[in-house]
């Protein structure tokens, strides 16, 4: 291995800067070098990173390792303990150049049988900036951070720990990445944070991601497809909504941070929203957007949960008529409230988890049944696949350029994606 190579975990957002910092420490000089992009908001990708970790070693004892994310930032100390880890490096750090170049300067640089640690206080971070590439060369979308952070505490959430304070990115320089992207050949972009509908608060004149969206279409003409990643349903603001029911290019579907379909899991999570709320949020973009195509994140086995309140959880899914679920067994985070509350018994939270994702892969099935005969346009990506404007996974007929836009007839489906005559 000559140039760095980054291995992200976790969201989009990870795998984003996770670009950024492939080129950075590639620019600084840095070789033989593996950067472990890492994720917190389970037990289960933290262990995953620290397999891959032993793994990389293993393969390659003169490699050095450097670990970095949401898992570094929490708990930076468990990491520099691994005899494997040459520095440990805070996500505040790792989106600056000046850090990788430090790195490639030390002349002991991992030989010293000490990790170097170098995270700093996150919350003490205000800005954040468009500091990705203009091209990326690995995805067929490109995606721009306009946000991180998060001012919100729910109870079973690490990461405003690992990330920080909500702040966001100003708008005319969200508008001019999306111009770089566009004219490097991308036709579709989308716009992701850890909080993203807390978009421009923190800003001058306080714009809001509604607002962001507009001026990006009214701005950048030459866009084709403009996606939006994960919203939290309680903050979407007016000039949104009515983006969603007026911009074609705005694609109809949405991610809905939603967690649980029972009011008092909700209260105990400390979500700002109610079983109501999340089903009448669902009706009025229907109302708006009548193709609008809907996912979401829930949870299974959060403490205190009974029988009861999980089957709520399961007949929201139904309710809120969702194409695409996110099922997560609760995995308790050391420092939340939520580790602190009474847990359900583990194997039940097994057995909840695997009964949501059973539920999730029905609920595919019935969206990619009712596509069949309709005629979608796909966005083509490599290996003969490709994503329709409600980004639901298509397997193509036949080669088409990578990138391109065609509009295809949907022929039948095998369970997990859309087969395109």
């Amino acid at each position: 291995m000559a140039a760095p190579e980054v291995l992200s975990f976790g969201c989009r957002l990870n795998a984003l800067e996770g670009d950024a910092v492939r080129a950075m420490a590639g620019e600084a000089g840095l070789k033989r070098t593996l950067v472990v992009n890492t994720c917190a908001v389970t037990a289960e990708a933290v262990r995953q990173a620290r397999q891959a970790i032993r793994r990389a070693k293993r393969a390659d004892p003169d490699l050095r390792v450097i670990v970095t994310g949401c898992a570094a930032q929490t708990d930076p100390q468990a990491f520099a303990r691994m005899a494997e880890v040459a520095a440990v490096i805070g996500n505040g750090e790792k989106v600056r150049r000046q850090a990788w170049e430090t790195l490639a300067l030390a002349p002991d640089f991992g030989l010293a049988g000490e990790a170097e640690v170098r995270v700093g206080d996150i919350m003490a971070v205000r800005e954040t900036s468009p500091h990705l590439a203009d091209r990326f060369e690995a995805h067929t979308r490109a995606f721009v951070e306009v946000q991180n952070g998060c001012d919100h505490r729910c109870t079973f959430c690490i990461i405003p720990y690992g990330r920080g304070n909500s702040r966001s990115v100003p708008m005319g320089a969200v508008v001019a990445q999306v111009r770089r992207l566009v004219e490097a050949g991308h036709a579709e972009v989308v716009l992701t944070g850890v909080d993203l509908t807390s978009y421009g608060a923190d800003l001058p004149g306080a714009p809001t991601l509604g607002r962001l969206v507009r001026t990006i279409l009214r701005h950048v003409p030459e866009l084709r497809r403009l996606r939006l990643s994960s919203i939290d349903a309680v903050e979407a603001d007016d000039e949104l909504k009515a983006a969603l029911a007026e911009e074609a290019r705005l694609m109809p579907h949405l991610h809905l941070s939603l967690q649980a379909g029972d009011d008092l899991v909700l209260k105990r999570m400390k979500r700002r929203h109610s079983r109501a709320d999340a089903l009448a949020f669902v009706a009025e973009l229907r109302r708006l957007r009548p193709d609008m195509v809907l996912g979401a994140d829930l949870i299974a086995g959060f403490p205190t949960e009974t029988e009861a309140q999980f089957r709520a959880t399961l007949s929201l899914a139904d309710e809120a008529g969702l194409a695409f679920l996110h099922a997560f067994p609760f995995s308790p985070r050391p420092g939340t409230p939520a580790a602190r509350m009474p847990q359900v018994d583990p194997a039940e939270v097994g057995e909840r988890a695997r009964r949501l994702r059973a539920k999730g892969a029905d609920l595919l099935r019935r969206h990619l049944s009712a596509e069949v005969g309709a005629r979608r346009t796909v966005l083509v990506e490599a290996g003969g696949r490709g994503h329709t404007e409600h980004f639901t996974p298509v397997r193509l007929a036949r080669e088409l350029p990578r990138g391109s836009l065609h509009a295809l007839r949907v022929a039948g489906h095998d369970g997990a994606r859309l087969i395109a005559a």
